[in-house]
């Protein structure tokens, strides 16, 4: 017998009328309240709780108070893991040698979510209800990137850190205030973005705003100016992002109800419909499931910005940017023409953490183990395997490709546009292909969804490696002619622009 969400989710139910009324899951509901409250008091932080206004402690104290308040609201007694993780990781970090702390840390925390991951699949398996593991999620991101900073802040040389690292290096242990402040602030704790340490000691302490800078209380008999700093207002960002991410939510729940991922694994739809079907169906129905991730990231990002945090210094028009923490590049993921650019413009949050702990610090088989630690901290679903292993082999594809049709391609602007076209298809097409697992989650109707599709995606991609390598190699002379002059000629544009 499955679980359902009035089995598993411990939520508060007060909204239960409202989720029977719009037709929505309670857990969504809770969710999507606690999201506008927490947007509403993120302003009410920036407003009347500033630093200048009131004291660190105070700006810790309200954050922490909240983020625990909203975690209760939406998981109940699930709640309780997440103080669990950070207690004990805490432990770890004020017992350990800083020299090995953070890979203790590292284990920790990744044992702790993995048996809580384990716990839903036995008691929950292949559901899509909203649980603890994702906040969890969020939090072991926050505790072991915390604990290689300060790794880095106490036992490291400044030459020996990269330009990031030297900026996040923490010099001291922070205290049990500091620590479950930056774990359960509000702002990221349901959905992220992940926001390294020093950049939120920064915001608490006002450090993170490098406003316009005005000058005012002039004297008339001197010639004393007082200088105060503006803070540029994120009140119109803000509200194009909640516009945005409420815009994807009604997509989304208008349109999956005819586009459910469980009609995936339906043996009539797999019978009975055919290839084209399958695949058109695939991309729509991967396309809303995006729109979800859309909605929750592009929210998170206006409450952490309505509450002075993600401002990312002025653009060259002079306009604020606040796209800091930002998690998804909607326009730059959807019109990728590559599979690279696509996961550089997806979970921006979970990239650069990954980049953090292990990319930059591998010595050897750094894809290896950036891969092993995103699958692993995701979970268990077979999915997720698959489609980790998937976009390894899909990428070894697309640089193939890259590097032996490409050139055939740049001889001419027709040409170089045709192969963007083709590119561009064949990403969409792709990314859908591979992410397939992910969405069903389990291993048998996965495979069964790969067979029905005559695995056309790797076929493809094996014939790609066999012969693109053996293709004649053309020469590169016009290849570069043509590049250098479509950069000259947009050179050449640009300083029309600016004349």
């Amino acid at each position: 017998m499955t679980a359902t969400v009035e089995d598993y989710y411990d939520g508060f139910r007060t909204f239960s009328w409202l989720a029977d009324f719009i037709d929505v899951p309670v857990d969504q509901v809770n969710f999507l309240l606690s999201q506008i409250t927490a947007l509403i008091l993120a302003g009410i932080l920036r407003t009347f709780l500033s630093p200048v206004a009131v004291t660190a402690t105070t700006r810790h104290v309200f954050g922490l108070i909240i983020g625990l308040m909203l975690g209760y609201f939406c998981f109940g007694r699930q709640a309780i893991h997440l103080a669990g993780l950070p207690a004990i990781c805490y432990v770890v970090m004020r017992t350990q040698n800083p020299h090995n702390m953070q890979r203790v840390v590292l284990t920790a925390a990744l044992l702790y979510l993995s048996c809580v991951h384990f716990h839903r699949q036995i008691y929950n398996y292949g559901s899509y209800t909203l649980d603890i593991t994702g906040p969890l999620m969020v939090i072991t991101q926050k505790v072991t990137s915390l604990a290689f900073s300060i790794h880095d802040g106490l036992t490291r040389r400044e030459e020996e850190l990269t330009p990031t690292q030297r900026h996040q290096a923490v010099k001291k242990i922070p205290t049990m205030l500091e620590y479950f402040s930056y774990v359960f602030h509000f702002q990221a704790l349901m959905a992220g973005p992940v926001i390294f340490y020093r950049d939120y000691i920064d915001f608490i302490h006002g450090r993170n705003i490098g406003g316009t800078k005005t000058l005012t209380g002039y004297d008339k008999n001197s010639t004393h100016y007082d200088e105060i700093v503006l803070e540029p207002s994120p009140t119109p960002v803000v509200i194009k992002k909640v516009i945005i991410s409420l815009l994807f939510a009604a997509l989304f729940v208008t349109f999956i109800p005819s586009y459910s991922i469980q009609k995936l694994k339906e043996e009539n739809f797999l019978e009975n419909t055919t290839l084209f079907y399958k695949m058109w169906f695939l991309l729509i129905t991967a396309m809303l499931a995006r729109f979800k991730y859309y909605h929750a990231w592009i929210f998170a990002d206006a409450i952490c910005n309505n509450s002075g945090l993600g401002f990312n210094k002025y653009d060259k028009n002079g306009e604020a940017k606040w796209d800091l923490y930002s998690n998804v590049d909607v326009r730059g993921f959807e019109m990728a023409l590559t599979l690279r650019d696509s996961i550089e413009h997806w979970n921006k949050g979970t990239n650069r953490w990954l980049r953090s702990i292990v990319y930059e610090r591998a010595k050897y088989n750094k894809l290896v183990f950036t891969y092993s630690l995103s699958a692993l901290w995701h979970g268990f679903y077979p999915g997720y395997y698959i489609t980790f292993a998937n976009g390894a082999f899909f990428t070894i594809v697309a640089r193939t490709a890259r590097r032996n049709i490409r050139p055939y391609f740049l001889g001419s602007k027709k040409l170089k546009f045709l192969y963007d076209a083709l590119t561009f298809i064949s990403t969409r097409l792709t990314m859908a292909y591979l992410t397939l697992s992910f969405l069903i989650l389990e291993f048998m109707p996965s495979v069964r969804m790969y067979l029905h599709l005559y695995l056309f995606g790797h076929v493809i991609g094996l014939i790609i490696l066999i012969i693109a390598p053996r293709l004649p190699k053309i020469s590169h002379t016009k290849v570069i002619e043509v590049e250098s002059k479509s950069s000259q000629e947009l050179i050449n544009g640009t300083a029309r622009k600016s004349m």
